[in-house]
């Protein structure tokens, strides 16, 4: 029996050495996801070292494209399915930019009755930059303007809300258009929604 025990020890060393010089990142992952072992090549992707992944939910280091398709593999695992599942991720590149690949996890345990912990490799597909937003740039007149033009208010109404002048009124909407490349006023309230200036779902716009 201590041989045995020994020649396990020996076995397991030796599989963690390899697990740390292969050069594909790898992770092991209890079924919930929470990294317990990851290779340099894993925490290298992630901007950190091995140690600090340990706990992190390997999900939120690498965001998946699909939401569905996290939810099927957890519905398998619960109820024990042993089968490879894939995900297609996006992550921060740690040198800028953002990366795209696939995430493999395999179900693993010593027996079918214990429940498994999760083999964990990615694989890289590529990298792209992320686009710059343009610098969000709107004082409070011009935030209340656009808010007011989202309404459905015309130049008139707009100026006797604001205190200005209609010539006022598209002085600022004139900045703003030049500001964010902008063709029109249709195109210039999107704009405002989309940069965060005014908030969606919310009426009256604000």
């Amino acid at each position: 029996m201590d041989r045995k025990r020994a020649e396990a020890v020996v076995w397991r060393n030796r599989a963690l050495l390899l697990f740390d010089r292969v050069s594909v990142p790898v992770a092991v992952c209890d079924v919930y996801g929470a990294v317990l072992l990851a290779n340099p090549a894993m925490a290298a992707e992630c901007g950190t070292t091995p140690g600090r992944l340990r706990g992190k939910d390997v999900l939120e280091l690498f965001r998946p494209q699909e939401a569905t398709q996290v939810e099927r593999i957890a519905e398998a695992l619960r109820l024990r399915h042993r089968s490879r599942y894939q995900v297609a991720v996006c992550w921060p590149a740690p040198g800028g930019g953002e990366r795209y690949g696939e995430l493999t996890a395999d179900p693993v345990s010593d027996s079918v009755e214990e429940t498994p912990s999760l083999l964990v490799m990615l694989r890289v597909a590529g990298e792209r930059e992320v686009p710059v937003a343009p610098a969000v740039e709107a004082g409070p007149v011009e935030r209340r303007i656009l808010a007011l033009l989202a309404g459905g208010a015309s130049t008139a109404q707009a100026a006797r809300e604001t205190g200005l002048t209609a010539d006022g009124v598209n002085y600022h909407l004139r900045r703003l258009s030049a500001r964010w490349g902008a063709g029109n006023r249709t195109e210039l309230v999107a704009r405002a929604y989309a940069l965060g200036v005014l908030t969606a779902g919310v009426w009256p716009p604000g």
